[in-house]
């Protein structure tokens, strides 16, 4: 999870991401919503690690595996799941995988996923790493399976949020390969070329969006 917070840590390695805390509410009430019992969710980008412990102690039902490609979020990542698990050793959450979405193949150690998740990382990285994404995720998916985007996109071209719009200049600001991607034009086609196709859009709160992307011709998992 790529934010533009400024992180502070805990002595045992633990982050703290102020926009993990305001969302993860919200994103756990579309996971409710959308997982079957028993699901294998694999996160892209975990960041600090809040989401996945946030949603490992409240579905125990289902499985969960973070991933990051940076050795503090991976540190950050085990101190809150052995955290968690002393807590509430009843979440199932896996130890986190060192994954860079560039890397081929993706070294993870199941051949199949559910879910996958990757949330506020394709504005705050280069396009590369989108195409990676989707490259990366669709072959490992279920054939039933999908995968959830979350955060800010314009629309049809350019429409978006004077918040967004201030956004996406700072952003360009700090690397000019970063901003906010445009759903129609750039993202779908760009998933539908690795074989992912829409299969919900969802509003969020401060203007985001969560977009579900399904294997294409896939049955899909979950509950509508």
């Amino acid at each position: 999870m790529n934010t533009m917070d400024d992180l502070s840590a805990a002595p045992d390695d633990r982050q703290y991401s102020p926009a993990a805390q305001r969302n993860r509410e919200p994103l756990l009430e579309v996971l409710k919503a959308h997982l079957t019992p028993g699901a294998r969710v694999l996160e892209i980008a975990s960041g600090s690690g809040e989401h996945l412990v946030h949603f490992a102690r409240a579905m125990p039902e289902n499985e969960f595996t973070p991933s990051d490609a940076h050795p503090q979020a991976l540190a950050s990542i085990a101190a809150w799941r052995d955290a968690l698990l002393q807590e509430a050793p009843y979440a199932r959450l896996h130890s986190p995988l060192a994954l860079d979405v560039s890397q081929k193949p993706w070294p993870l150690e199941t051949s199949s996923v559910d879910v996958m998740l990757c949330f506020n990382m394709i504005h705050i990285s280069p396009w590369q790493a989108t195409l990676d994404l989707f490259n990366g995720a669709a072959p490992h998916l279920t054939p039933q399976g999908w995968l959830l985007l979350y955060g800010p996109f314009s629309r049809h071209g350019g429409q978006m949020s004077d918040s967004n719009k201030a956004f996406h200049q700072s952003l360009m600001g700090r690397d000019s390969r970063w901003g906010i991607r445009d759903l129609e034009q750039e993202v779908l086609p760009a998933a539908g070329e690795a074989g992912l196709t829409l299969a919900e859009i969802i509003d969020m709160p401060a203007n985001n969006l969560c977009v579900r992307l399904s294997r294409t011709g896939g049955q899909h998992v979950g509950r509508y």
